[in-house]
């Protein structure tokens, strides 16, 4: 995967269009992410670079609830690869 601005922005908008809000904030989160399941938020360390933001997203994408019908099709796929690829290393 690339660490580029429009990876980030690919990632960004699976877990928008998952219903979650991503947000930017200061914080010492111990990942670099929290996540408000009751309200589906997201946060990230606003201090992260964009390599950094990638990977939390790439790690942290698996952990949500995710109806990939509410997914566009450039999404469905990125989504697809993130969980092929936890699962290959999984093994």
């Amino acid at each position: 995967m690339k660490y580029t601005q429009s990876t980030l922005s690919k990632l960004e908008s699976i877990t928008e269009e998952a219903g979650y809000v991503l947000r930017y904030e200061r914080g010492t989160f111990q990942s670099g992410y929290c996540i408000l399941e009751a309200k589906k938020v997201v946060v990230l360390n606003k201090f992260l670079q964009t390599e950094g933001r990638i990977n939390t997203l790439v790690d942290l994408i698996p952990q949500l609830e995710v109806d990939t019908s509410l997914l566009s099709e450039e999404s469905k796929k990125l989504y697809g690869e993130i969980i092929a690829n936890l699962e290959t290393e999984g093994k």
